[in-house]
C-alpha cells in the first residue's frame, strides 16, 4: 500500500528550505576553500532564498527563526568578505547581525510566555 503523498504546498516548501541549506553549504564551503569570487556571488542568491522564506513565514511563528537565520547569513557573509579583502580587523562587527539573530531566537521561544492565553490565565501553555 502505498502512503499518501504530502500536499503540493508542503512537498514545494521542503524543497526550497532543502536548497537553502544547500546554498548555504556552497558558500561556506567557498570560503574554506578561499574561491573568493564563487563564495562571494553565492552570497545573493543564499541571502534572497532566506529572505524569501522570511517573508513567506510572517504572519507564523517562524517567521523568527527565519528572520534569525538571514542575520546569521548576514553576518556569516560579512565575516567571509571581510576575510577574502584581507580586512580581517572589521570582522568584530559581524557580531551585529549575530546578536540580532539571537535576539529573533529569543523572542521565537519568549513569545509563548508573553502571549494572552484568554480568560484561564492560569492554564500552562501548550506546545
Amino acid at each position: 500500500m502505498t502512503p499518501p503523498a504530502a500536499p503540493p504546498e508542503t512537498t514545494a516548501a521542503s524543497r526550497l528550505d532543502n536548497a537553502h541549506i544547500l546554498l548555504w553549504l556552497i558558500k561556506d564551503t567557498c570560503w574554506m576553500l578561499e574561491w573568493k569570487i564563487l563564495g562571494t556571488v553565492m552570497i545573493a542568491p543564499t541571502l534572497g532564498v532566506a529572505i524569501y522564506l522570511a517573508i513567506r513565514s510572517a504572519a507564523e511563528d517562524l517567521f523568527w527563526i527565519n528572520l534569525a537565520i538571514c542575520f546569521w547569513i548576514s553576518a556569516n557573509a560579512y565575516w567571509m568578505v571581510c576575510e577574502f579583502v584581507e580586512r580581517e580587523a572589521y570582522k568584530d562587527y559581524a557580531g551585529l547581525p549575530f546578536a540580532l539573530g539571537f535576539a529573533c531566537v529569543a523572542i521565537f521561544y519568549l513569545k509563548p510566555f508573553t502571549s494572552r492565553r484568554g480568560p484561564d490565565s492560569t492554564a500552562a501553555p501548550s506546545y
